[in-house]
């Protein structure tokens, strides 16, 4: 895992001649040729994504840049429809299902913007796990301890491996209960998951209508400002790191470190005397609320039932060609009803509410983004207990925050060499711009090699 190239630094060589969209978009397609075996990706462009790099730098030298990421390769996730094809979802169920008439709404803003798409990236079927496993079209590993094929989390799997890997600079994935923050830690990266009103889900194939988010999977915190932006169609303006003694931050007294494994507890408690050394308030603070959200979902909460309702049909039907750890989840909301819905979403708002009166005064959270490390893939194959076990652990920080309909941050905070652990900064809902310049300011101390 080494240092990766920012969407700043590759627009600026750009700028100067110093490369061309089609030396980018050659090399990040023979990387992904070169890695067909790690199934990062369901579907490559390499045809369209020639011809849109040699019209990107055609409008280049003509003076003319559509925006940073003007001629940068970009891979999105397998649930975004694009024109012409049937969007799978990392499924074969929908194989024979009809094909989009038009590119999802943030597929679209890519291209205007002049992104490079350069593949669908690999997933969970349907959205429906944080571990990454698919077993209908394999599972990439995490760039980390590739010998020991650990996973890369998921549901967004492909899109953190393709780009910790250089087959793209940036990934779009979504994020229902972790989907983008935990690839994201688990291969060393930067993933933002916005509040999810500000991204249109339009053509996203969804998982839960109450909860899934759209954000960047990419090299740095200006990174996922910068597709922020123009995914959000917001003017973008880049983060500015405020100083780290006007900050105050609060952590979770309870659950967030519950059966945390030694080397994240280790790191995430390094992470944050660094943090208070370099001048931040970090306050050990109750939210009880969060101690409830295990009991409020006990059901399936909102994300079973809104799949139920969307698969029902499928699974009536085609059943046998689900994964069955996917299928048994969904099948979770059957016995929801109508009442309990609509008394979960009620349950919500009075919980948000409460959470949010807690966190006034706060700039943010900050929590492990996973309280373990990524597991061997082979193991989480090989044992129903296990898989569930660890998905259940994996999403449960993450969860917290989409429950809240709040915004998020992972950022790395492993030593170099290590084991990639996640740090979360994540705040409520609206506060995107204040989490991402706090962020900022965390990024730019956990990468000052005299501190990490």
């Amino acid at each position: 895992m080494t240092a990766l190239p920012t969407i700043t630094e590759l627009n600026q060589a750009l700028t100067k001649g110093q490369v061309t969209s089609i030396d980018l978009t050659e090399a990040a397609l023979a990387r992904i040729q070169a890695s067909e075996k790690l199934s990062v990706f369901t579907k490559t462009y390499a045809l369209q994504a020639r011809a849109a790099a040699k019209a990107s730098d055609t409008l280049r030298a003509a003076g003319l840049a559509r925006s940073l990421v003007d001629g940068l390769p970009i891979s999105i996730k397998d649930l975004f429809d694009v024109a012409g094809e049937t969007t799978l979802s990392g499924s074969v169920v929908l194989k024979n299902a009809p094909k989009a008439r038009q590119n999802a709404v943030i597929v679209q803003r890519l291209v205007e913007a002049g992104a490079i798409i350069v593949g669908r990236t690999n997933m969970t079927e349907f959205a429906f796990s944080g571990l990454g496993l698919n077993p209908h079209y394999g599972t990439p590993s995490s760039p980390w301890d590739r010998a020991s094929g650990r996973i890369p989390g998921g549901s967004s799997s492909g899109a953190g491996v393709s780009v910790a890997d250089g087959m793209s600079v940036a990934a779009i994935g979504t994020d229902t209960g972790g989907s983008i923050r935990i690839p994201s830690a688990f291969c060393g990266l930067a993933g933002f998951k916005p509040t999810a009103s500000r991204v249109p889900t339009q053509g996203a194939l969804p998982l839960s209508f109450s909860l899934d988010s759209i954000g960047p999977l990419a090299a740095s915190v200006n990174c996922c400002a910068i597709l922020d932006a123009i995914l959000s169609a917001q003017p973008y303006e880049a983060p500015v790191a405020p100083q780290l003694a006007q900050l105050r931050f609060a952590i979770p007294s309870s659950v967030v470190l519950d059966e945390a494994d030694d080397h994240v507890r280790a790191v995430f408690e390094r992470t944050i005397e660094l943090i208070r050394n370099a001048g931040a308030q970090v306050d050990l603070v109750d939210i009880p609320e969060f101690e409830q959200l295990a009991s409020i979902n006990s059901q399936g909460g909102l994300i079973c039932a809104e799949a139920w309702a969307w698969h029902r049909s499928l699974l009536s039907n085609q059943a046998d060609q689900y994964d069955p750890r996917v299928a048994s989840r969904i099948l979770r909301g059957k016995e929801i009803s109508a009442a309990d819905y609509i008394q979960l979403q009620q349950t919500r708002l009075r919980w948000i509410a409460a959470v949010e009166q807690r966190l006034a005064h706060y700039d943010g959270l900050l929590m492990p983004t996973t309280p373990i490390i990524a597991p061997r893939i082979q193991d989480l194959q090989a044992s129903d207990t296990a898989y569930f076990k660890a998905n259940g652990l994996i999403l449960r920080n993450p969860t917290l925050i989409n429950f809240l309909d709040g915004c998020a941050l992972s950022i790395p905070c492993h030593p170099h060499g290590t084991a990639p652990v996640g740090l979360m900064i994540a705040g409520t809902k609206l506060r995107d711009r204040h989490i991402l310049n706090a962020g900022l300011a965390l990024e730019q101390l956990l990468s000052d090699p005299g501190v990490r």
